[in-house]
């Protein structure tokens, strides 16, 4: 995504539109894979020999639950995007790399398909403190009688 610096005025512009999902720069075994284009709202300005950018950021993306390993979509938003970079004295200015790095460090690390309330995950169950003394506790998953018969020593 590159600003040509003779584009902004004196007090800034706002940039609309679309950046194509492979700047993110995903592995194709990653959980995660993007299935929409990168949409931005920027205000961007000069100040003081550098060039900043507020606004907003949203890609769609297919996510795995760790809970129960289907896939799902979630909307990735950035709110709050902010960046300011140096002027070096080049016509144009590129932000893919700080656009990448906002978008990476809001995947959730630990994604669940529930995160929404519509579902609940079949990978995991969730009891609350009134459920926890007034039940037995929960027999193990399946998944886990296999480990308990396994023999150490």
């Amino acid at each position: 995504m590159k600003i040509h610096l003779n584009q902004i005025p004196v007090d800034g512009k706002h940039f609309e539109g679309t950046e194509p999902c492979k700047i993110l720069d995903l592995k194709e075994e990653s959980n995660v894979r993007p299935v929409s284009d990168i949409e931005y709202s920027l205000d961007v300005g000069l100040s003081d020999g550098g060039l900043f950018a507020t606004g907003q950021l949203g890609v769609d993306l297919d996510l795995q639950c760790v809970g129960c390993l289907e896939r799902f979509r979630y909307p990735l938003r950035v709110p709050e995007f902010a960046c300011q970079i140096e002027l070096t004295g080049s016509e144009t200015v590129d932000l893919t790399e700080p656009v990448r790095e906002d978008i990476l460090l809001a995947l959730p690390p630990h994604p669940h398909c529930d995160w929404t309330g519509e579902r609940v995950c079949p990978g995991v169950s969730y009891r609350s403190k009134t459920d926890a003394a007034a039940a037995p506790l929960a027999e193990k998953p399946a998944a886990w009688g296999a480990l308990d018969q396994l023999k150490l020593k």
